[in-house]
């Protein structure tokens, strides 16, 4: 028997409409990311161990705006730079047109890393007091991110046999009527649900200063590596050197940071 082929619900993307004033589904959960990193926040605030005496509420709600406009400055670079240099150094005035799409993450974690800097040295705060509290926060709003780009129909995987994986779906956007992976549920599962409940259980005991910071670089690259496997690799790329996408290859040096940043957290700890 020939297996059922599923296909991609088509949601509108307009999620409530006033008149004239729409919102989008992504943006709904865009904000459902900020709302979440914002209460577990503040439930991190009420353990001593994992908040630490120098973070206040008043420091959450900041860091946050920081980490807001890190995202969008920093996911649009990030776009241009690692991805289509050559457009937009032909078309410069797209650089901002962020409402044409196009936000990639490890410009988007390099723009909230520059943020929480910038926020820590005015604080006068430790850089990894800072990156650690927030660490545990991140993967909610991955999660929140990658079911919007399934909501939307983007970012589709690779091409499925469903009669090997089941669930694979067609995707119209993609324009061939071929069954592929739902890779954004599995980045979803991944990056944003297991990597939550990994760190969330890791920050709840006492770590050394950076550790869990950098246990979110390791466990960020690992799980978006592995994704990549079932991801359709961006049309305008292609596969890079060895077969490995770019996404691949951004992750592979946060791995080795976050293993750098995780050792010499302990070493300190032990020399002290």
């Amino acid at each position: 028997m020939t297996p059922p082929v599923w296909t991609h619900p088509q949601f509108d993307p307009i999620a409530i409409a006033v008149g004239p004033i729409a919102v989008h589904w992504y943006g709904l959960m865009y904000l459902l990311a900020f709302l979440g990193v914002l209460v577990l926040g503040r439930v991190r605030l009420g353990s001593q161990a994992t908040a630490g005496p120098t973070f206040t509420p008043r420091d959450l709600d900041d860091v946050l705006l920081y980490g807001v406009l890190g995202v969008v400055l920093g996911g649009r670079l990030g776009y241009v730079i690692f991805y289509k240099p050559a457009y937009y150094l032909a078309h410069p005035a797209e650089i901002l047109a962020i409402w044409q799409g196009g936000m990639a993450f490890h410009g988007g974690l390099l723009g909230v890393i520059a943020a929480l800097a910038i926020f820590a040295w005015r604080r006068r705060m430790a850089f990894y007091t800072v990156t650690d509290f927030i660490a545990p926060l991140v993967p909610f709003g991955l999660a929140a991110g990658r079911m919007g780009n399934f909501i939307n129909g983007e970012l589709w995987g690779r091409v499925a046999d469903p009669a090997i994986i089941p669930w694979a779906m067609v995707f119209p956007q993609a324009g061939d009527g071929l069954a592929r992976h739902p890779s954004q549920l599995y980045q979803m599962g991944l990056e944003g649900i297991s990597l939550f409940i990994i760190l969330w259980w890791y920050s709840s005991r006492q770590r050394p200063l950076g550790a869990v910071s950098g246990m979110f670089l390791v466990g960020y690259g690992v799980f978006r590596f592995l994704a990549e496997f079932a991801r359709e690799p961006d049309h305008f790329l292609g596969v890079l050197s060895l077969g490995l996408s770019i996404g691949q290859w951004l992750s592979i040096p946060m791995i080795l940071f976050g293993l750098t940043i995780v050792r010499l957290a302990h070493r300190r700890v032990r020399v002290d």
